[in-house]
């Protein structure tokens, strides 16, 4: 019951994120709101990567994204990043279908170049909060970015507020 949940959240939020990274226009991928944070493309890129970090998780008992030579296109072309979005997506959605819901309360482990960063922690926690959550921030940030540089973005859970506005008379 709490997989086939995941499962659905997932193929729901899909939908979100896709629609999200098609609002993201080419031109303005080097757009960035502080001289120390990531440009739009820089995180665009990173929730595209989000989705490539499932497979380690849920099939993994200890994953090291430190390890992986995790080739990844220029940020400043948001096709490319559109287009590592759908294979990870493809390779997350598989990794989702592969495990059953006893796996979810196994314990993982997160480590960088052999180092723990998560210790021993069960795989249903780290799926919410490293993948789920983890996800949905950045997707906020996104939308921040996208209209502090004059894009609307897409409604994610209905009209935005763009959209709900009555249109200004001149």
């Amino acid at each position: 019951m709490l997989l086939q949940s995941l499962q659905g959240e997932f193929e729901h939020e899909v939908k979100n994120t896709r629609k999200l990274l098609e609002a993201v226009p080419a031109g303005k991928t080097g757009f960035t709101i502080t001289d120390f944070g990531w440009t739009m493309g820089q995180l665009a890129q990173h929730i595209a990567t989000i989705y490539h970090w499932y497979a380690g998780t849920l099939k993994l008992d200890a994953y090291d994204p430190g390890a992986e030579n995790l080739q990844r296109p220029d940020p400043s072309d948001i096709e490319a990043t559109r287009v590592l979005f759908e294979k990870n997506v493809s390779e997350a959605r598989e990794a989702l279908h592969s495990i059953c819901e006893e796996d979810l309360f196994r314990n993982w482990t997160m480590r960088n170049k052999g180092q723990t960063i998560v210790p021993p922690t069960p795989r249903i926690q780290v799926a919410r909060g490293f993948l789920f959550n983890h996800l949905y921030h950045h997707r906020g940030e996104l939308v921040i970015y996208l209209r502090a540089a004059g894009v609307k973005p897409p409604g994610l859970y209905g009209p935005t507020y763009e959209e709900s506005r009555p249109a200004q008379r001149s």
